[in-house]
């Protein structure tokens, strides 16, 4: 089989799974590539003169070839296949200029592509050194050129291809601690490719939109994982710089910076309680160093709270009150105008109805589609059954008394 062409691809997106239902092929409007391959038939050079003036049509005189005879006649035959193929190959692309993606699919498409690189690119150059017309000599060594890059990444794709998918699914993480760099959006996007390939085999098509599933969960977990080693390498910086300031007040002021910067976040609060709790742990005699690292932690726990969005907040204290009716009266007055005040315990804070409904709808929504990941990382800890519940119940009487 040579070339074959589909549209109707959907670009993988990063964050999601990319092989969820694997989109049905339709006809491309790029005909002419088709089965470039095919449109080369084995037997086309019997129809063409021989040098001699005759018909290939493969009857022999009295002299019969020898084997060797035999052999150079099937490279030959070959080789002119090869030339036809190129040729055809080369028209599209010079006529109907596709992308890049295209060339991309093009590659990942072919069962053939191995076995004709190396004439395509020779034709590319014999054509270019053959050319007068500056212009068209210009074109035909920038298509060569750009083919062999796309062709070297396709190639590497490949590689990695055939190394996850010798490779168990429970050991792709493994593959990926190593090789991290190499699982680009490109390589997913030709894993794509190349299993959206398979629409007459949809066993195969199943068994490569799986093993996509297992790259990107396997992928994930290793970011995620990352991401929370760095986060805390981060935070045990910050946290040596803070406890080695010369006083509290300018420990305490580090932790404003902090906050103010958009850099206080909760491994460094995490690592400050641990700081503290290890402090009351401990025989230490001076209970300033109890009382200093408390001091810090609820510093940077005030600072974080501030960083929330101000109707988290407040729908973070109407989830805390029990009584129907009181929580009634919270809502009375989150939503009474007035001035806003931010103090050491208390926080005064008003917001809309129309503004909070949506925030406790998202919130909602998200636990019952599974979209943790779409909530603004404060909001995630509300995602617990008996709080949705609570979440509920306030959306409820928001729409009933307020909307």
């Amino acid at each position: 089989m040579g070339f074959g062409w589909t549209d109707g691809f959907q670009t993988p997106v990063q964050t999601s799974h990319l092989f969820r239902g694997l989109s049905q092929p339709r006809c491309s409007n790029m005909e002419a590539v088709g089965d470039v391959a095919a449109a080369a038939p084995d037997d086309y050079i019997e129809n063409m003169p021989s040098s001699s003036g005759y018909a290939n049509d493969g009857r022999m005189g009295s002299g019969a070839l020898s084997h060797q005879d035999h052999q150079i006649g099937m490279a030959d035959r070959t080789n002119h296949k090869m030339i036809k193929i190129s040729d055809k190959l080369i028209g599209v692309f010079m006529v109907d200029k596709p992308t890049p993606t295209d060339w991309r699919k093009l590659l990942a498409f072919s069962r053939e592509w191995d076995n004709i690189r190396p004439h395509f690119f020779k034709r590319c150059r014999e054509r270019a050194d053959a050319e007068p017309n500056p212009e068209m000599k210009h074109s035909l060594l920038r298509l060569c050129r750009k083919l062999k890059e796309i062709d070297e990444d396709v190639q590497r794709h490949n590689e990695l291809f055939e190394v996850v998918k010798s490779t168990p699914s429970e050991k792709i993480g493994a593959v990926i601690a190593k090789r991290r760099k190499d699982f680009t959006v490109e390589f997913f996007n030709h894993l794509y490719y190349v299993a959206e390939s398979y629409q007459d085999d949809p066993d195969k098509q199943k068994e490569l939109a799986q093993l996509g599933n297992d790259c990107v969960d396997a992928l994930q977990a290793h970011d995620d994982m990352s991401g929370s080693l760095e986060a805390l390498n981060a935070a045990e910086f910050k946290l040596k710089d803070i406890l080695n300031s010369p006083s509290v007040d300018a420990a305490c002021r580090k932790i404003d910076d902090l906050a103010e910067k958009k850099e206080l976040d909760s491994a460094l609060v995490l690592m400050l309680s641990k700081a503290w709790s290890a402090a009351k742990g401990t025989d230490i005699t001076k209970s300033e160093a109890k009382d200093i690292m408390f001091h810090l932690y609820m510093t940077a726990v005030a600072n974080l709270q501030r960083q929330m969005p101000k109707d988290i907040r407040i729908l973070k204290h109407l989830i805390m009150i029990e009584d129907p009716e009181e929580r009634l009266s919270a809502l009375n007055d989150a939503f009474t105008p007035g001035p806003e005040l931010q103090g050491e315990n208390v926080d005064t804070l008003y917001t809309s109805p129309e503004v909070l409904h949506t925030w406790a709808s998202a919130i909602v929504d998200a636990y019952y589609s599974s979209r943790e990941g779409t909530l603004l990382g404060q909001a995630r800890d509300l995602m617990n059954p008996k709080i949705i519940k609570r979440v509920e119940e306030i959306v409820k009487t928001i729409k009933d008394k307020y909307l």
